[in-house]
């Protein structure tokens, strides 16, 4: 029983540092124009996995219902997000510098 409990501390614990991590990130946000005058929204200032960004795009994408990429390591979103996504990315434990 005592090995359960030293697994899930251990587990809490990388959990926390996960978290630290996160929170140590600040990232930006900017709006481009692309072809045709229309607008892409672009996070950058990740310092996770190639996996991890592309799991949050992907969170993204599904909250703002809209479509986007990952490329060199920013998010690229369809749209003009600048208003929803620091919020989203708070929620998230992440800090937004807009």
């Amino acid at each position: 029983m005592s090995s359960d409990d030293d697994l899930e501390d251990l587990l809490a614990e990388l959990d926390s540092q996960h978290d630290l991590e996160t929170a140590q990130q600040v990232l930006s946000i900017r709006m481009e124009s692309r072809r045709y005058g229309k607008p892409v929204t672009i996070v950058e200032g990740f310092d996770l996995e190639h996996s991890e960004v592309e799991s949050l795009a992907s969170e993204l994408k599904q909250s703002l219902g809209t479509g986007g990429t990952v490329d060199s390591g920013r998010i690229e979103l369809q749209g003009d997000h600048q208003d929803r996504v620091p919020a989203l990315l708070r929620d998230r434990g992440f800090e937004v510098r807009t």
